[in-house]
């Protein structure tokens, strides 16, 4: 039996299924929980592939939530409503992280633009404005491009891009990886570059401030993570995860880095493994093998979470003992975050976050919606 086509939008049609796609393949690069007086998990904020920067609400997305985590591959996922909607870059947005304290809290984030942009927090959460209106409404206060580099006849390089953010709020001064294959210190007050530091041989992936001994840890795809002196802005040391492993030989990114609580450990991810590196004794402990390239690596007190291009968060310890593996929503995942009361996000392909309480249940699964 045929149904009637009389009033078949043909272009209405194509449109959904475009938006369906982008809804499907939209991949979350960085998850942060935002500054809170509440003890309890909440606001989250989101840095997608479409340039957008937005928060979600645990709670309210708990409360809405109609079927439970039953299959990670499952379709029904909940469409969650931003509380708030910035479209922050041109091209996709790869990191943000919280600067300052208080009233004068910035929100900043990085992206494939080449740009560094800040914009003050409270300005979001007492915004009226409706959602769908709020992409550019508030401006930022911080807007910084990385150089362009000159060519023959004095052609400039298209800007690169801005791979991964960290800050040294003490210091006044926001560290950027970068695709140009160097790492810029930024003045937060001024908006100039007060130190590049130059070494690597490929693009960076991934950046952390050591800011008790004044210094940055970068990671790249040439294969090596960097420490440098902030001051002199040189290379102090380098670090080879495959040196003296069977991996050597192998080309592999470093495509992620973390420091513990004290700045005394290193995890290092690159490719399908992790090493745990003393940085005082420059020594590494332990490594670690994956099934999976690792995307993304942090520290929880005395053990390390890592996720990676399979759909599993997991828990290990220092010596590389393997502590826990929970099976999470996104397919592929790029970030992995945490909360002092112990919830674990996890953000990733299709637009989806998950979040995990610390006794290991899935408090709730979320996509993203495109606003």
């Amino acid at each position: 039996m045929c149904g009637d086509a009389t009033n078949w939008d043909e272009d209405a049609y194509r449109e959904s299924i475009l938006k369906e796609r982008e809804i499907r393949t939209r991949t979350v690069f960085r998850t942060v929980w935002a500054p809170s007086q509440n003890p309890n998990p909440d606001a989250i904020v989101v840095a997608s592939s479409d340039g957008s920067l937005a928060s979600y609400s645990i709670s309210s997305c708990i409360s809405k939530l109609r079927y439970g985590f039953n299959n990670t591959r499952s379709q029904h996922f909940l469409v969650a409503e931003p509380q708030f909607f910035l479209q922050g870059h041109d091209g996709p947005a790869y990191d943000i992280k919280f600067y300052g304290h208080g009233e004068d809290t910035l929100l900043l984030s990085c992206g494939d633009d080449g740009r560094i942009r800040g914009w003050r927090w409270k300005e979001f959460t007492n915004s009226d404005v409706p959602i769908p209106l709020q992409g550019n409404q508030v401006k930022p206060v911080l807007d910084l491009a990385n150089p362009q580099h000159k060519g023959p006849w004095g052609a400039l390089s298209p800007i690169p891009e801005n791979n991964s953010i960290d800050v040294n709020m003490k210091g006044g001064s926001i560290f950027s990886a970068s695709g140009d294959s160097c790492a810029y210190c930024w003045d937060v007050e001024t908006g100039k570059i007060k130190t590049v530091f130059k070494g690597h041989s490929d693009y960076l992936h991934c950046i952390v401030a050591r800011n008790t001994a004044n210094q940055v840890i970068t990671g790249s795809e040439d294969g090596t993570a960097r420490i440098w002196d902030c001051k002199s802005g040189k290379c102090i040391q380098v670090i080879d995860p495959a040196e003296n492993t069977k991996l050597k030989g192998f080309f592999s990114c470093v495509s992620c880095i973390a420091l513990d609580g004290s700045e005394s450990w290193l995890a290092c991810g690159r490719g399908r493994s992790l090493s745990i590196w003393n940085l005082p004794a420059s020594e590494c402990v332990s490594r670690i093998s994956t099934r999976a390239s690792v995307q993304d690596v942090l520290f929880e007190d005395n053990q390390i979470l890592a996720v990676g291009a399979e759909p599993l968060l997991s828990r290990f310890a220092i010596n590389g003992a393997v502590l826990s593996q929970i099976q999470c929503a996104p397919l592929s995942a790029f970030s992995v975050s945490i909360h002092p009361s112990g919830v674990t996000a996890v953000g990733g392909y299709g637009g989806l976050v998950d979040a995990i309480s610390e006794f290991g249940s899935h408090l709730c699964t979320f996509r993203c919606k495109c606003v």
